[in-house]
């Protein structure tokens, strides 16, 4: 299967570069997975389209504030750090920029001092641990020095740090906001609640692989990253209730979609309670076990999440659909407008 099958043509000013002021004036395209029809509506409709026993499954990833600027102790060099994942105690898989300036032994100081650290290591495409010290709490000096983690295709400034972070961000982690769910707001959380949908939560903390474009020519070559991930046996249960009484489960993005796939896989369908790595990779002749429905962005071309969503809806479904946002102005990728597959 060539990645090439997944391209289409995408206009560079289609790429939203800031959120929309209400987040859920976003437009909502609606695609019929088995028909491939299509519906213009806007997000706030989203809920006409879930049914009283329905189960809305969401992310409540955390993004932290993961990009540090610090000096090399020794020079004075400008480095820049982006955090992806925390191992053992305070050390941290980064990326650094320039990379080569920072060796195994070298210091780098951010804030004057108020965080500090020592480049232990290398990892996997040329990524270096680092070992931070600090006084107080890590999270809260990270709040204090450390910038939002914007993907590469937004170059605009963010004013609001919080419009990068869903409104039921809970569970520090992520190096990258789980963008479906920047659509709802509380009032419409709420809503969907009172018209009897089930609203359960799972943590997969996003790294910044899902930005990664595939380097191959061959789908199946492709080396896919592993993210954390946590499903509590309060969710597990509301989802094997939901699935028993034949309601539908829709997933709020491609993680979470991700996440339970993951746990249906490995237990003939049901979900159990769980947490660990999944590198899972969802491609066109993936049969899904354990949701419905999706509810996702528009997503970049040749990439594994537009891979997951035809999977889902089919390849020429999707790229119609595709096609047609393209034409009808929709706005992509992360602070874009969202699609209903169902």
């Amino acid at each position: 299967m060539k990645v090439d099958l997944f391209d289409f043509h995408l206009p560079e000013e289609l790429i939203a570069q800031v959120p929309l002021q209400n987040r859920t004036d976003s437009r909502l395209m609606v695609l019929d997975k088995d028909s491939g029809e299509i519906k213009h509506e806007v997000f706030n409709h989203v809920i006409e389209y879930l049914r009283e026993g329905d189960c809305l499954v969401l992310n409540d990833t955390k993004v932290l504030p993961a990009r540090l600027f610090g000096v090399k102790r020794d020079t004075g060099a400008k480095i820049e750090v982006l955090l992806l994942k925390q191992l053992e105690g305070d050390q941290w898989e980064t990326l650094i920029k320039p990379a080569k300036r920072v060796k195994e032994g070298t210091e780098i100081d951010f804030g004057e001092g108020l965080l500090t650290a020592v480049c232990t290591g290398t990892s996997d495409h040329g990524g270096r641990i680092l070992d931070f010290k600090y006084e107080g709490i890590f999270y809260e000096v990270l709040d204090q020095l450390g910038e939002m983690p914007l993907p590469p295709y937004i170059k605009e400034q963010l004013e609001d740090r919080d419009r990068y972070q869903t409104v039921y961000a809970r569970e520090p982690g992520s190096a990258a906001a789980p963008t479906a769910g920047l659509h709802f707001t509380d009032s419409l959380l709420k809503a969907i609640k009172e018209k009897g949908v089930h609203i359960a939560f799972i943590t997969l903390h996003v790294g910044l692989g899902t930005f990664r474009p595939v380097s191959v020519d061959d789908v199946l070559e492709h080396d896919m990253h592993s993210e954390f991930y946590i499903v509590s046996e309060g969710t597990a249960r509301l989802l094997n209730e939901v699935r028993n009484k034949g309601g539908r489960i829709i997933t709020v993005g491609t993680t979470s979609t991700r996440t339970l796939e993951t746990i249906a896989s490995a237990n003939d369908g049901h979900f159990i309670e769980g947490s660990g790595w999944t590198n899972i990779f969802i491609y066109p002749g993936y049969e899904f076990k354990a949701i419905d429905g999706m509810i996702t962005n528009f997503h970049l071309p040749k990439s594994t999440l537009i891979m997951l969503v035809s999977a889902l809806a089919g390849r020429e479904h999707v790229l119609h659909a595709y096609q047609t946002a393209v034409s009808e102005r929709y706005r992509f990728f992360s602070f874009g407008d969202a699609m209903l597959i169902i």
